[in-house]
């Protein structure tokens, strides 16, 4: 998993993709969140919490935990939120020896390729969720998934970055996201590339999962979120699922 988007390129999502892209999307979960859960000062734990942009605004309403594997993105986030605790870990197996109010994946559950792997992750971020705690997750189902293209760009000073991604069905459970950097800084011209493997899972195969964690969900439509990177027509839907654990 050591991918050059989340450690050497790391330094880019600076440029590319900055806290206030985040906002809209994070006030959306935190107003799911605390419909849910109310008056008092909430422990969130943020797994695949990447380089900290939703951290950014989630700090603002509650006391924030952050678990990544890539190391790179770990040292933008820290660097964004001195306030935020985080901690290098696999979001399948990270133990941290106690429960938070809240538990969220919002943007890396794609990156589990295996049913295993999905089950493993669910589990054990519910059983880092308090009882009456709430666990949000946000992924794209088998049956919604469109393939598409995507273009995302930024500029700082005499750096121009533009980034291209391209994703496409190749099993199925899995697609690829191919990723093209071009990155020119001071007129000279770098390129880089990676492919990305990432799951695919039916809603028949969510509802499955959650049910074995004993989590009763609602959904929130987030089909939206990425239209403005889109090239074309395409359609990226995304749902929200969200649920809070039973005391019993």
């Amino acid at each position: 998993m050591n991918w050059m988007a989340y450690n050497e390129l790391a330094w880019t999502a600076d440029i590319l993709a900055p806290p206030e892209v985040h906002e809209k999307e994070a006030l959306t979960y935190v107003e799911a969140i605390r419909n849910r859960i109310f008056g008092k000062t909430v422990t969130m734990l943020h797994l695949g919490c990447g380089a900290g942009g939703h951290d950014f605004h989630f700090k603002e309403h509650f006391s924030v935990t952050g678990v990544d594997i890539s190391k790179g993105m770990l040292a933008l986030a820290k660097k964004r939120n001195p306030e935020v605790t985080y901690v290098t870990g696999d979001m399948r197996t990270s133990d941290l020896n106690r429960k938070f109010d809240v538990v969220v994946i919002p943007d890396s559950i794609a990156y589990m390729t295996t049913l295993e792997d999905l089950k493993k992750t669910m589990m054990n971020a519910v059983r880092h969720v308090e009882n009456e705690g709430v666990l949000l997750v946000v992924a794209h189902t088998k049956e919604d998934f469109r393939e598409n293209n995507f273009a995302y760009t930024g500029e700082k000073g005499n750096l121009h970055l533009t980034v291209f991604e391209n994703n496409q069905i190749v099993s199925d459970s899995t697609y690829e996201a191919a990723i093209v950097y071009l990155i020119r800084q001071d007129g000279e011209l770098s390129i880089h590339h990676e492919v990305h493997t990432l799951g695919l899972f039916s809603y028949d195969q969510w509802m499955a999962i959650f049910k074995k964690c004993q989590m009763k969900v609602d959904e929130i439509n987030l089909d939206h979120l990425y239209d403005q990177f889109l090239l074309g027509d395409g359609e990226y839907k995304l749902k929200g699922f969200i649920g809070v654990k039973s005391g019993r």
